[in-house]
């Protein structure tokens, strides 16, 4: 039965969510300004510009930013289904209704027998970390699937592959979820869900898959980890630039596809690491799952070309699905995974004028935010290795056999 400190903690809980999600909606709605740029231009011009040519039955394939899976055609053009409201209007209230849906998802795992409310206050706390970025981005909608895959994952394997690959059609990373998924269903489903939706896209509409070739000349974002390197170089006399490229503020110049490559090589060992993990894991608990998941989807956005802010909520929702259990191993990774997404809020937008033009603020943020992905990603890691993969049994110690004893022959 319910608890009185459970329920007080319920209340507690629904109203932070409620407050701050308030606050969020009257940002983004522009009754307060947030502090820096405008972070809704991209629905009101990008979002609504792709709405334009996706509502003619073929993707923007004049557009190289356009750089998303087909299904990602859905939460560009779902503000249709609030037509009472303009588009940008819509895209919000969509957003809102997304962020409900997963609190709603954690409250119903975290009040099972067993389990905990910790992963639906992970939720309410580090959305609004991130300020109106959230509500400004369709990445808590994917990230809301992504949560309910991973929490049907334990009983319904099944339907955890089919909203894993409809995650992943709607914006790839949702893929990583399976790295821990032991049952064949998981993966049969997936590849069958994967196979429908791209076969339905591709029959449909013109230029599904378009966007595999609109990254290749992509210099390394601001906000990564590799665009440290660059941050520091400016001030030796670096010659490069800092330019509006493919959609996102990016580092362009000397040396630049060399850091991009060793960024692609820093994911190819984060993947091999994790490769050798599944192979190696054993011991397979009830938090393993989504566990597994939050790791990969660390190893990933810490080791990206591109950091952007929106991803960190990925990183909550998937974290937040760790904390339902009582026995997860993250809970250090998740709180500094919050702690960071506090110091992006800083970095984006607050003070990204500093970041682009690499002064002592804006750098100092960045090797701050960067510093703590790359201790929870660390830290995530040794955890579930431990947690999961057997330790060498060391081999005995050998021990001296005893001497007889020496018996005197009487005289």
């Amino acid at each position: 039965m319910e608890t009185t400190g459970t329920r007080r903690s319920l209340a507690w809980l629904v109203g932070v969510w409620a407050l701050t999600r308030v606050a969020l909606l009257l940002f983004v709605f522009k009754v307060y300004v947030f502090p820096g740029p405008d972070v809704t231009s991209d629905v009101s011009v990008i979002y609504q510009g792709w709405y334009e040519v996706l509502r003619t039955g073929t993707f923007p394939l004049d557009d190289v930013t356009w750089q998303y899976p087909p299904a990602a055609a859905l939460p560009i053009l779902s503000p249709a289904l609030v037509f009472w409201l303009d588009y940008t209007s819509a895209f919000f209230v969509l957003c809102f209704a997304a962020d409900l849906v997963v609190l709603l998802l954690l409250l119903y795992a975290g009040l099972r027998s067993g389990r905990t409310l910790r992963g639906a206050w992970v939720w309410a706390v580090g959305v609004p970390l991130l300020g109106p970025t959230v509500y400004a981005r369709y990445d808590v909608m994917v990230t809301g699937v992504a949560v309910a895959a991973l929490l049907a994952g334990s009983r319904y394997p099944r339907v955890m592959g089919a909203l894993t690959a409809f995650g992943a059609m709607l914006k790839v990373w949702p893929v990583l979820l399976l790295v821990a998924a032991r049952r064949r269903g998981s993966w049969v489903w997936a590849a069958l869900t994967a196979g429908v939706l791209a076969a339905l896209f591709a029959l449909a509409m013109p230029g599904a898959f378009a966007f595999l070739t609109f990254q290749r000349d992509r210099g390394t974002e601001v906000e990564s980890l590799g665009a440290l390197v660059f941050h520091v170089a400016r001030q030796y006399g670096w010659d490069g630039q800092v330019l509006l490229n493919y959609g996102s503020v990016e580092f362009l110049g000397p040396y630049v596809d060399v850091v991009s490559r060793a960024a692609l090589l820093l994911s190819g060992l984060a993947f091999g690491w994790l490769w050798v993990w599944r192979l190696r894991a054993r011991s397979f608990h009830g938090h393993t799952l989504a566990d597994g998941a939050f790791v990969a989807v660390l190893m990933f956005v810490t080791t990206s070309r591109v950091i952007s802010p929106q991803y960190m909520v990925w990183l909550v929702g998937v974290g937040a699905v760790c904390l339902c259990s009582r026995e997860s191993r993250m809970r250090l990774p998740v709180g500094l995974v919050l702690v960071a997404s506090f110091v992006t809020v800083l970095e984006f937008p607050v003070w990204f004028s500093d970041v682009v033009a690499s002064d002592g603020l804006g750098v100092t943020l960045l090797f701050l935010r960067n510093g703590l992905l790359v201790l929870a990603t660390l830290l995530a890691a040794r955890a579930l290795w431990r947690s999961t993969v057997p330790r060498p049994t060391p081999p005995p110690v050998p021990t001296e056999s005893p001497r007889p004893r020496e018996t005197s022959l009487p005289s």
